[in-house]
C-alpha cells in the first residue's frame, strides 16, 4: 500500500493541472470570501451589536467556487488515466484494483484538505481585517472561539469529502466531461432546483439530504436552531454521499475490464 500511495502521490505531483487547481482553490476561496465580506456592512442595523450576520459563514463564503475546483481535481486524478489510457499500466504495477482507488483516495484527500486549510484560514483572515472596516469590530474572528473553530475545521473537511466523492463518481463515469458534470450538478444543480420546489416539506427534505446545502451547515455559527439540519450532521451527510460514491466507483471499478 505505501507504494501504492507513493506512486499516485508522484502522478499527482507531477501533472501541472494539480497545481493550478490547487492554487485554484485557495485564491477563489479567498477572494469570494473577501469580496462577501466587504459587501455588507452594519449601516442597515439598528446598531453594530443588533446585526445578526453570520460573519464567519459569511468569511468563508468563497467554498462555493472552491469546491468546483476541488471536484475537478478528484475527477482528474482518475479519468485522466483512462482518457491518457495509462490506466492500464497502473493496473500493471499494482493488480488490486481496490488498493489503486484507496492509493488515489489517499493523496487526492490529502492534496485537498491542505488546500482547503490555506483557503480557509485565508478567507478568515481576510474577514478578520475586512469586516472592522464594515462596522463588525465587536467579534473579530477568531480560531480560539469555539463555533469558529468548528466552522474552519468543518469546511477544510468539506473539502476533502468533495475530493472522495468527486474520485468516486470518475471511478464510476470513468469520462472527465461526465464525471464533472455529475459532481457539478450535485454540488450546484441540486441546489438551485430546491428553490423551484413548491412544497415547504420538501424544500426542508432535500436541502437535509444534498450534498452542498448539508455539508456546508457545518459553517453556521447563529441562527442554528434556523438550519435544516445540525452542523455535524449536515457533514455526516456529504460523508455519507462520498462514501456511497467510493464504494459505487469500487465495485464497477473492480468487475468491469480497465
Amino acid at each position: 500500500m505505501k507504494g501504492a500511495v507513493h506512486a499516485e502521490w508522484t502522478k499527482l505531483r507531477t501533472l501541472p493541472s494539480t497545481w493550478w487547481l490547487l492554487l485554484a482553490v485557495v485564491v477563489l476561496t479567498v477572494a469570494l470570501g473577501a469580496a462577501a465580506s466587504g459587501a455588507v456592512s452594519t449601516d442597515q442595523c439598528p446598531s453594530p451589536d443588533e446585526c445578526h450576520e453570520d460573519t464567519v459563514r459569511l468569511s468563508l463564503t468563497g467554498v462555493w467556487l472552491g469546491q468546483a475546483a476541488v471536484g475537478a481535481l478528484g475527477v482528474l486524478a482518475m479519468s485522466g488515466e483512462y482518457g491518457t489510457g495509462t490506466i492500464q499500466a497502473t493496473l500493471a504495477a499494482v493488480p488490486g484494483r481496490a488498493r489503486v482507488l484507496a492509493a488515489k483516495a489517499a493523496v487526492v484527500t490529502g492534496a485537498a484538505l491542505a488546500a482547503g486549510t490555506l483557503a480557509v484560514l485565508g478567507s478568515l483572515l481576510a474577514g478578520r481585517l475586512i469586516l472592522p472596516g464594515n462596522g463588525f469590530s465587536s467579534a473579530p474572528l477568531s480560531l480560539a472561539e469555539g463555533p469558529t473553530l468548528r466552522a474552519a475545521v468543518g469546511t477544510v473537511l468539506y473539502f476533502g469529502l468533495t475530493a472522495l466523492l468527486a474520485l468516486g463518481v470518475a471511478a464510476l463515469v470513468r469520462d472527465t466531461a461526465g464525471a464533472i458534470t455529475t459532481v457539478l450538478g450535485l454540488l450546484y444543480a441540486l441546489p438551485a432546483v430546491v428553490e423551484l420546489v413548491g412544497n415547504e416539506e420538501w424544500r426542508e427534505r432535500i436541502r437535509e439530504w444534498a450534498p452542498a446545502s448539508a455539508g456546508l451547515a457545518v459553517q453556521a455559527t447563529k441562527n442554528l436552531e434556523s438550519l435544516p439540519i445540525g452542523p455535524w450532521s449536515g457533514l455526516a451527510v456529504l460523508a455519507a454521499w462520498a462514501g456511497a460514491g467510493l464504494l459505487a466507483g469500487a465495485v464497477v471499478f473492480r468487475l468491469r475490464d480497465a
